[in-house]
């Protein structure tokens, strides 16, 4: 009769624990670029967010599949458990620069770093806890490493998909820059996403101003208060133009948070720049090896 309740309760825990697992691991298999965006920002060196948030999506689901399997769902309280403890020890570690900023775990739902994150987190991890340790023992061995390989390579088809529409995205043609109509399916064009109050924009655009653009156009699109375009050019001495069309322009090229760039050449995405990407001396290394800069 003992066992009865604690499986029953181990159920409900793994179920609630299974759905979490399935919105947040599916978010970042199925927008790989704009959540490894968010990764970065929580510190995941530059470059790697968005491998990283495959990976770690793809883990996210098929703990969530072993947590709603009856068979594996110990294993599921384990899995769970061990990702929401590397969860909070991240969390942790990076606490003071982190405090503050959006935890950005979930779409739509809104969490800020701070006591109240490990509040939730250690909840979390309490049901992955019941869930491994009233479920029953695992028997069978053989249908886990198929589900996680079914896993990986829709993974996989989902960053290439992903990757495929962010290279061939239909460039807007014409986009009005200093009042006037501009081609830029011509020569390089690099845009430059800002917000005019952002001091890291500030930083990252006071830092390109110092490099040789050569025969490169830059384009820059504040992505807020567009009053303030002139007077942020002026002040950080970059040689830009302005286009005002911020919504065509980010509806093409999506991301989360200024600053970001896109190099582009007669039209072609070559390499796009989130937010990290702009830390002295980033970007200038790829710009020059892309031949932007000299």
């Amino acid at each position: 009769m003992e066992a009865n309740w604690k499986r029953t309760i181990a159920a409900i825990a793994a179920v609630a624990l299974a759905i979490i697992f399935l919105v947040s691991g599916g978010w970042k298999v199925l927008q790989p670029f704009q959540t490894g965006e968010l990764l970065e920002q929580a510190q995941v060196p530059a470059g790697f967010g968005t491998i990283g948030a495959a990976a770690l999506g793809t883990v996210e689901l098929f703990a969530a599949f072993l947590l709603l399997a009856p068979r594996y769902r110990k294993w599921g309280g384990l899995l769970g458990s061990a990702l929401l403890l590397f969860f909070i020890g991240w969390i942790a570690f990076y606490y003071n620069k982190l405090v503050g900023h959006e935890c950005s775990c979930f779409p739509i739902i809104k969490r800020s770093v701070g006591p109240g994150f490990f509040v939730s987190d250690g909840i979390m991890l309490l049901l992955g806890i019941v869930a491994w340790a009233w479920s029953r023992k695992v028997t069978n061995f053989r249908v886990p490493p198929i589900a996680f390989s079914a896993l990986v390579f829709l993974a996989g088809i989902s960053f290439g998909v992903n990757a495929a529409a962010r290279h061939n995205v239909q460039v807007p043609n014409p986009v009005v820059v200093d009042g006037k109509p501009a081609d830029l399916t011509n020569g390089k064009v690099f845009l430059f996403f800002y917000d005019p109050y952002c001091s890291h924009c500030d930083a990252a655009s006071k830092f390109m101003s110092k490099l040789n653009w050569d025969d490169t156009r830059i384009v820059a699109i504040p992505t807020n208060d567009p009053r303030f375009a002139a007077d942020f050019l002026r002040d950080t001495k970059l040689k830009a133009g302005t286009s005002l069309e911020t919504a065509k322009l980010r509806k093409a090229f999506p991301f989360v948070d200024p600053p970001y760039g896109v190099a582009l050449v007669d039209g072609q995405v070559k390499k796009t720049f989130p937010q990290t990407q702009f830390n002295a001396p980033l970007p200038a290394p790829d710009l020059k090896q892309l031949g932007f800069v000299k």
